[in-house]
């Protein structure tokens, strides 16, 4: 047995007994939630305890997306099933969206993501950080903001069909533009890799509107409708320091060519969003510290040699620039899953998607770090 399973089954075991007490409230306010995203995460990611692989409009991604309904309704939620289709090379997929949302104090919404499609299995990948962690640690906290009051609203959306061209969520902020579902959104954290890379950062969008302006187009907005404000970002990061203390905390990428400091381009959910003038965070754990293949810019996540055909750790880089295949990247290949991460970094993606969650959890809990005027 894998240690990382093990390690995952053990935790499951020991929420499902934390769950006999008989005060409802003491026992949400005793189970870890972090411990429950790490098990989730065996049942999204893992290919003989749960789903594996989860390639945009296969079956084993309806699978999965019956694995978040199901999870959502048993936690008590009203679960909004938002079909939607999209060109491909000619041809016309299908997916889904599944939405939904607990109201609070206050009528401001924010928005969590996590894509819950994968790809890259003909090299090997399971999807277990991109995007099986982000999508485990954002039912681990709808489950625990179902049982919480809120400051404000919290809208949970799980995008289909990311990896193919961000299909999903771009659909989702094209029909609330439509029918007006936008106007009380005060701000989204987009959960896209939280997890397997050697740092955990929070971005804002690009100050630079040219980085987004191909998929503001494509919703039918402009520039004056984009906005890169930073305060989602400033949110999330003080957060990260009340949870995990300053030397734990999120970091900000070092400025390198074409992104300012904190920046980042429009490749992932939050793209329709910041197109629509919502501000953005996004989390990814990756290591802009790395001269990659194309320089500093976070596509290699990882200074593990095992990760490297040859990885120069004075010069931060690849011993030899124009033979090596591998670049420290995790995602889309044979390391994206539980088995080879647990070996490569025993702990790591445990601790990450529980620091996770326990940092959005007290974002989305508390009044302080968010104005909601």
């Amino acid at each position: 047995m894998k240690k990382g399973i093990f390690q995952c089954s053990a935790l499951a075991a020991a929420i499902i007994l934390s769950g006999c007490n008989s005060d409802s409230s003491d026992d949400n306010n005793k189970i870890d939630y972090g411990a429950k995203a790490v098990s989730y995460l065996v049942e999204i990611a893992d290919e003989t305890q749960g789903i594996g692989d989860r390639e945009a409009s296969t079956q084993k991604e309806i699978q999965t997306g019956n694995w978040i309904y199901d999870k959502l309704t048993g936690f008590g939620f009203d679960v909004n099933v938002q079909p939607f289709a999209y060109e491909k090379k000619g041809k016309t997929y299908f997916s889904n969206n599944y939405i939904v949302e607990k109201k609070g104090k206050v009528d401001k919404t924010i928005i969590l993501a996590a894509h819950y499609d994968s790809t890259g299995v003909d090299h090997g990948s399971l999807g277990a950080t991109d995007n099986g962690a982000g999508l485990a640690a954002a039912i681990a906290i709808a489950e625990k903001l179902q049982q919480t009051e809120l400051p404000f609203n919290v809208r949970i959306l799980y995008p289909g069909a990311e990896e193919n061209g961000l299909n999903g969520s771009l659909y989702y902020v094209k029909d609330a533009l439509a029918n007006d579902k936008l106007k009380n959104v005060i701000g989204m954290i987009n959960y896209d890799t939280v997890g397997g890379g050697d740092i955990v950062y929070v971005h804002a969008a690009h100050s630079d509107y040219a980085e987004y302006k191909r998929t503001c187009e494509s919703l039918g907005l402009t520039e004056t409708d984009y906005s890169f404000d930073t305060k989602m970002r400033e949110a999330m990061l003080k957060a990260s320091v009340d949870v995990n203390g300053e030397a734990d905390k999120y970091v900000i990428h070092p400025t390198f060519p074409g992104y300012p400091e904190g920046e980042t381009g429009s490749w992932s959910d939050h793209a329709g969003f910041a197109c629509a003038g919502i501000p953005i965070a996004y989390v990814e754990a990756t290591n802009f510290n790395i001269n990659g293949a194309d320089g500093y810019d976070g596509y290699s996540q990882t200074t593990n040699p095992a990760m490297w055909d040859c990885y120069d750790a004075d010069n931060k880089t690849a011993c030899n620039r124009a033979e090596e295949k591998k670049w420290g990247k995790i995602w889309h290949t044979e390391f994206d899953r539980i088995d080879k991460l647990e070996e490569a970094f025993p702990g790591r993606v445990d601790k990450q998607l529980s620091d996770n969650v326990n940092i959005v959890l007290e974002l989305l809990t508390s009044d302080k770090y968010i104005q909601v005027k």
